[in-house]
């Protein structure tokens, strides 16, 4: 009995070690900044505690699209892509803090209050109050584009490979651990939608392994109605969902 009560414990000092270090190490494995390889064109900005990088492709006197990128995405090289797709936007692509030339260290509640800082400078651009400002965001990036739409006036909201939540996906990836109760930054998209009620698009990848369909359509489903329209992209994954023609397809046409 005393081997046994001395294998339990051994077992739950582990158990209670990989649970701190879940805890300590949350962001780094959440986050995964990467440098920019386009350098210019670009802006800087001026945030609370940072300075962030902004990409950007600038036309006169035209709408805007604000764009959010994924956790290990470079957003300077989707820039090229984009203005392709948006050929009458200006474009202005974030780098979270920590990535490519951007200072700090990005957190959830700083990347939200980033996007309202981009948000407002790209506003008092437009001329104020009623500006043309569409907002998309790829993965990690569609907490913060709906989050920022459910606060702000925006005009089209799209979404690729969107979740619920960060909290509810990570217990997918970590089913062992109570890791709803040890995260801090959770992206929870799914309490915001309700309240979004602009034109929404939803793109995602049939095969996606790391947000799974389920978290996705779990996310839908709580838009109103008629809010949102669904494109599937089939044989995608995660990470390849945006090289096919059905994706460039599917995008609105704003």
């Amino acid at each position: 009995m005393r081997w046994l009560a001395g294998f339990l414990g051994a077992v739950g000092l582990v158990y209670g070690l990989v649970c701190a270090g879940l805890f300590v190490f949350q962001r780094s494995l959440l986050y995964m900044p990467q440098p920019a390889r386009v350098q210019e064109p670009a802006m800087r900005l001026a945030v609370p505690g940072a300075e962030l990088q902004v990409s950007v492709r600038l036309l006169p006197d035209a709408p805007a699209l604000l764009y959010f990128g994924g956790n290990a995405e470079d957003v300077s090289g989707t820039w090229g892509e984009l203005a392709q797709q948006f050929p009458d936007r200006s474009l202005y692509l974030m780098h979270y803090r920590g990535y490519g030339l951007s200072t700090g260290s990005p957190t959830e509640s700083d990347l939200h209050a980033d996007a309202r800082a981009l948000y407002r400078h790209v506003q008092q651009t437009l001329g104020g109050e009623g500006a043309d400002i569409a907002v998309m965001g790829r993965s990690l990036g569609s907490g913060v584009a709906v989050r920022l739409a459910a606060e702000q006036r925006v005009s089209h909201l799209v979404l690729v490979t969107p979740y619920d939540s960060i909290a509810a996906v990570a217990a997918v990836h970590f089913p062992w651990f109570p890791v709803k109760w040890l995260m801090r930054d959770v992206f929870d998209s799914a309490a915001l939608a309700p309240g979004i009620k602009v034109p929404t698009t939803v793109i995602a990848a049939e095969h996606d392994r790391v947000i799974p369909p389920a978290h996705t359509d779990a996310l839908i489903e709580r838009f109103a109605p008629g809010v949102v329209r669904v494109v599937r992209i089939p044989g995608a994954d995660h990470n390849n969902v945006g090289a096919s023609e059905a994706f460039r397809r599917a995008l609105p046409r704003i």
